[in-house]
């Protein structure tokens, strides 16, 4: 089953190249740091499928925030665009770019 909004996250990247995200999220009981970038997920604290087909973010996890960071992600300095997004927040930005 694919998670509806972890894929309209990458869709979101996949259209504002310039732009990354990174979404810490729960997900089973831990907090998990997620990288997303050109319509591509990967976990920064947790091993990450090869098969991009499988979800980084599952169904179950909890989003607890999310940041937009300009691109190119440098994480000794990143440039923060937007920190502490709320998905209420994200929803508005996703639908500015139609996904």
């Amino acid at each position: 089953m694919v998670n509806y909004f972890g894929l309209r996250l990458e869709r979101y990247t996949a259209k504002r190249p310039e732009e990354v995200l990174i979404v810490t999220a729960e997900i089973d009981s831990e907090t998990d740091r997620i990288i997303i970038f050109k319509g591509f997920s990967s976990s920064l604290t947790r091993p990450t499928a090869f098969d991009p087909e499988v979800p980084i973010l599952p169904d179950s996890a909890r989003i607890i925030t999310i940041d937009r960071v300009a691109s190119p992600y440098n994480p000794d300095n990143p440039k923060y665009l937007q920190q502490g997004l709320t998905v209420e927040t994200m929803q508005s930005l996703l639908a500015e770019v139609g996904v």
